[in-house]
């Protein structure tokens, strides 16, 4: 059975340990320890300091032994324990960051951090840090799209030209076609949105063919749009002149 320890505390000591007491910025554990050295040092037993400090009594023997061994310094510091987990092996981390850069097993689209871990046989969590420690992020995907005009560049600045330096007493028509939107619709109507119920709809659909979107921005901020069954230069060309009539 543990006998009791006794200590004295310095002139300096004390002043140090009664400034980080009475600072409110000191975290509350580094406060509670000088507490317990505080207590000791005014000769109260092991019982009367639980009561003061509201701790158990392994951790008033531990800070007491920890003050005696290391001083005031001591109690601000934790000392370090190894991880229940050990450390990836840099070998694992390589191999997985090589997996992402190919493509996924089977028919998937791209990595998930489930298969990555089945496939290198880590967790999760441990597939996840490597992935952010490397800046991979396989579900995120970036579109593009390459023009095959050999005038390209020339077009392209000439519309971006009209920005950086209109002419005058020129205007700039802003007009785009969607062509092949699938004209879908459900098979049954669904049912509306009522108290302890979702609003339902069928999973099945009906198609109704393909139909194309004509849209005009103008600078209100808003959009002459025009539907048509199929798209050709000539309705596109209708579609352009119609906001040229309304901006007159």
């Amino acid at each position: 059975m543990r006998t009791g320890i006794s200590f004295t505390v310095s002139t300096a000591d004390r002043a140090r340990l009664e400034a980080i007491v009475a600072d409110r910025n000191s975290p509350q554990k580094h406060v509670w320890r000088c507490r317990i050295v505080l207590l000791t040092a005014a000769g109260l037993g092991t019982n009367a300091i639980m009561r003061e400090a509201g701790v158990a009594k392994t951790a008033v023997w531990r800070w007491q032994e920890r003050f005696a061994a290391e001083g005031v310094d001591g109690l601000l510091r934790d000392k370090t324990r190894p991880s229940r987990i050990p450390p990836l092996d840099p070998s694992v981390a390589e191999r997985v960051v090589a997996l992402t850069l190919t493509d996924p097993p089977g028919e998937t689209t791209h990595w998930t951090a489930a298969t990555m871990a089945a496939q290198t046989g880590i967790s999760v969590s441990s597939v996840q840090r490597i992935w952010r420690a490397h800046g991979l992020a396989p579900h995120r995907i970036r579109q593009f799209k390459l023009s095959n005009d050999p005038e390209f560049v020339t077009k392209l600045r000439d519309v971006v030209g009209l920005y950086v330096d209109p002419p005058a007493h020129a205007i700039v028509l802003s007009v785009d076609e969607k062509s092949q939107i699938q004209a879908l619709d459900r098979t049954q109507p669904g049912l509306p949105l009522k108290k302890g119920r979702a609003g339902t709809m069928t999973h099945d659909y009906k198609r109704h063919g393909t139909t194309t979107l004509f849209a005009a921005l103008i600078s209100t901020h808003r959009a002459n749009t025009r539907w048509a069954e199929s798209g050709s230069m000539r309705r596109f060309i209708s579609c352009t002149a119609r906001p040229t009539v309304n901006w007159r």
